[in-house]
Formats: structure tokens, sequence, C-alpha cells
């Protein structure tokens, strides 16, 4: 089955920017016009394509048919720098799924090294990302999934190791007597999000216990340091993140030279390896400056 190029623009701009209006503004037509393209294009699937409301979400085929415009646009893309035609239609677009600390650390300068690409991230759990690929609704991902996703290629990128740190006040509060399974089970922690396993996983680790402390939850990777700061809890921080606060003293590791090592992996369609392959090779120079054993 074929589809309008213009019918697939209207898709993907509606659930980009949430609304028909700030699609028509982006595609530079009516409202109407965009309706009557999405009107068009279910009539042609025979299925609802967008969920309306504020903001428009996608449908299961809504978000596949989207994802499929971005493909096109990545392909045409790199159809036009194999043949040097030239061609000036603008940036393309590519969905990544990332976790927070890879963004918080090295991601960003891997993608400032591309030209020609509007980037579009979904931010997950590297231990659930890779869901994201096995749905089909983004075309890479960082996870710590080492075993490639059906139909990806994986490359292992190396480790980004985390130390649980917390305030020098918060340590003499609740440490005192040292710090052992019995404090660690009532000291509060931080956790980033529900899906966030990175502090039971160190307790595991180092301790041997399956612990479940008092937490907190902040789903961000700065909030996460500036509450460790404030003496809120400890928590599991990214080594680059820490480094300074370490060294001038404003966080203190809970066990000396007791990291986590988590490995990140940088998996990608297989089909859109290709035309993706400025991006591979940008994610792997980034990564290889920050993250160990890459």
């Amino acid at each position: 089955m074929q589809f309008e190029t213009h019918h697939l623009s209207a898709l993907a701009s509606v659930l980009r920017r949430g609304s028909f209006e700030a699609a028509a503004s982006d595609l530079s037509v009516t409202p109407s016009a965009i309706s009557q393209r999405i009107k068009a294009l279910e009539d042609r699937i025979g299925t609802s394509l967008i969920n309306r409301g504020s903001p428009c979400t996608g449908t299961k085929a809504g978000l596949r048919l989207a994802k499929h415009a971005e493909d096109i646009g990545l392909l045409e893309g790199q159809l036009s720098r194999d043949l040097a035609l030239g061609n000036n239609s603008g940036p393309t677009r590519l969905r990544i799924a990332v976790n927070a600390d890879s963004l918080a650390t090295w991601f960003v300068a891997a993608m400032a090294m591309v030209e020609d690409v509007l980037f579009d991230l979904v931010i997950d759990d590297q231990d659930h990302s890779a869901e994201w690929l096995k749905r089909g609704e983004v075309s890479a991902a960082i996870t710590s999934l080492g075993k490639p996703v059906t139909g990806c290629d994986a490359i292992q990128l190396g480790s980004l190791h985390y130390i649980a740190t917390a305030s020098p006040d918060f340590i003499a509060r609740w440490f005192g007597g040292g710090v052992n399974a019995t404090a660690l089970q009532s000291a509060p922690c931080l956790t980033f999000n529900a899906k966030d396993a990175l502090q039971r996983d160190w307790i595991r680790e180092h301790f041997g216990q399956r612990l479940s402390p008092p937490t907190h939850f902040l789903p961000s990777a700065q909030a996460f340091i500036e509450a460790a700061r404030a003496g809120m809890g400890w928590g599991m921080n990214p080594e680059p993140l820490v480094r300074g606060h370490i060294r001038n003293g404003r966080l203190v590791p809970l066990r000396a030279n007791a990291p986590l090592a988590v490995p990140l992996t940088w998996q990608v369609s297989r089909i859109m390896a290709p035309a993706l392959a400025p991006i591979t090779d940008a994610v792997r120079r980034s990564a290889a400056k920050v993250l160990v054993g890459g």
C-alpha cells in the first residue's frame, strides 16, 4: 500500500506538535487542510490514527505510520547524499530513545556532531528503552540490553559508572555507625522514577541484600544532584556529573571505590542503519570520551 507524502507529513506533524493548528503552522497550510489529509489517510487505512485531545496523541497505527514517514525522510536524505544531488529539502527528523543520564553526560555532544537532523528524543530508563524499538516507535535507542532487539544491530558503547553519594551532613546523621544494611534500610534515598533500580542494585551488589529503603522520587538528573547536596537523601549519580562535587567535598561517596557499572548499547534498526551511519559514528565517538571500557 502506498501513501501520499503530504498525508504522512500531516500525521507526523500533528503527533509531533500536539494539535492540528500547530501542524498547520508547521506545514504552512490551513488547519482544515490538515484535517482533510488526516481524514483521507484514516479512510485509506480504515482505522483511527489520532486520539483527538489536548494534546493529540497517536493510536498504535498512527504512531507506526508516523515512524514510517520519518524513515522515508531519513532514507531520502541518504539517497541524496549518496548521489550528490545537493537537494535542499531541509533537515530530516530522527526519533531516539535515550536514558536521562546519558543525555545529561554525553549524548548531547553526539547530537551536536550531526548536521541536517532534527532530533525527537524519548526519555526512558536504560533497562526499558529497548521496548520503544520493539514497538517500532523509534529508529534507535541507548539501552542496557546487550542482546540485539529483533531486526536491530547492537553496538557496545562502554559502561556509565554511578557512585552512591550523599552530603557530609546526611552521612553524619544517617551513617554515623558506618554504611551497613541496617542503616541503608532506614536512610532515605533518591529514585529517578518507578523504573529506576540503581539504588537497589548497588545495595545488592555491595551488601548482598535486597532492601527497599524509603525514597524520594525526582525525575531530573540535575535535581537528583541538588537533592543529594541538600541532604534529602543518598542516590546513585553518574560519576561525570558528581566528580567536581566529590572533589570539593560537597558530596561524599557512601563507600570508597564502589561504583556501579551500567553497560550501555546503541541499538539501531538494521533497515535504517545505513541512513543512520553518521549518527552511529557520532554516538560511538562521544560515548568513548565518557564511558568506561568503550
